[in-house]
């Protein structure tokens, strides 16, 4: 079971949350731990699952898909074989960033990253609309990200 964390885990996980590439030294430095202790702390907080992994934040403009479309699905029945149906082929589309299963009163939120509004509706007409299930469809486009990117820690 995980333990509870305290000020000093929070601390270490806002840094590494900021910054994963910080050194050990780097790190106890910025929350005044020595490093040992630091690394021990680390360890504990991946291998209880608090830290999941490490990855690059990059930036979706500058690979060329500056246009984010927010889109709501919702299916034609909510049973378990035409959720995994969709979810395998929601799996397929690189243009799907992200995808939730929600509730209310449509089934899925997709973010969908791409190029601009021509790929959006080539993606659009030429594959979600086509996937078994779909019943119906809303598209919201976003004007500007007001916050984002960090996990809540506390």
């Amino acid at each position: 079971m995980a333990h509870e964390l305290d000020d000093i885990d929070r601390r270490i996980l806002r840094e590494l949350q900021a910054d994963g590439r910080l050194t050990h030294q780097e790190l106890s430095d910025r929350i005044g731990l020595s490093p040992s202790p630091c690394a021990r702390r680390i360890r504990k907080l991946e291998t209880e699952g608090y830290i999941t992994g490490y990855a690059a934040r990059i930036d979706e403009a500058s690979m060329g898909f500056g246009f984010s479309v927010f889109v709501s699905v919702r299916l034609d029945r909510q049973v378990d074989d035409r959720l995994g149906s969709f979810e395998r082929e929601i799996a397929r589309c690189d243009e799907v960033v992200d995808c939730w299963l929600m509730t209310g009163s449509f089934d899925y939120l997709l973010r969908v990253a791409v190029r601009d509004l021509h790929e959006f509706e080539r993606f659009l007409t030429g594959r979600l609309t086509r996937f078994p299930g779909v019943a119906s469809i809303e598209s919201s486009i976003p004007i500007r990200r007001v916050k984002g990117g960090t996990t809540r820690l506390g």
